[in-house]
């Protein structure tokens, strides 16, 4: 698996401070990307061990409140990034772990997988990022299509439950 940038601290994608992984590779190619350097999957840098072990340090410290892997596109880096998910559920089961993708939920569950990734996370936002639906006053997303999913109330209750319905 490639990966752009690694960051230790991000208030941008999701709640508190976080551990972001940024891999490469992206199918989707949405209008005005924010990342459009990350599409190409060859671009950015392998993944070691030397990465993951700097990331269980930096989610070690009781200031920082889980991990969140962006892109490029997750979903279509999930081999690697299941392993490092599970690696970190493992070594630090409280901290929470979010997912962005360009791919809808029910696109998600109907790929095997893409479906074993999004079971060791936590919430997800949904959807491609829509430059014509773009409002920054939104928590956790670029454009209104965007969802943002509690997954452990989802498969509690069987059907999609939104953090924020309003998007606020």
């Amino acid at each position: 698996m490639h990966y752009a940038q690694m960051r230790q601290y991000d208030i941008a994608n999701g709640p508190g401070i976080r551990s972001t992984i940024f891999v490469t590779g992206c199918s989707r190619h949405c209008y005005n990307c924010f990342n459009p350097e990350y599409q190409d999957p060859k671009a950015g840098q392998e993944w070691t061990d030397k990465e993951m072990d700097q990331l269980l340090t930096w989610l070690k410290a009781p200031t920082n409140a889980g991990l969140t892997l962006l892109g490029g596109e997750p979903m279509e880096n999930t081999e690697g990034l299941t392993k490092i998910v599970k690696t970190v559920k493992a070594a630090l089961p409280d901290k929470s772990v979010w997912v962005y993708s360009g791919f809808l939920y029910d696109e998600i569950i109907a790929d095997p997988q893409k479906k074993a990734l999004l079971d060791v996370c936590d919430v997800l936002v949904d959807g491609p990022f829509v430059d014509d639906l773009k409002d920054p006053g939104l928590y956790f997303r670029g454009s209104s299509n965007q969802r943002v999913i509690d997954l452990n109330a989802t498969r509690e209750k069987g059907e999609v439950t939104l953090l924020w319905p309003d998007g606020r």
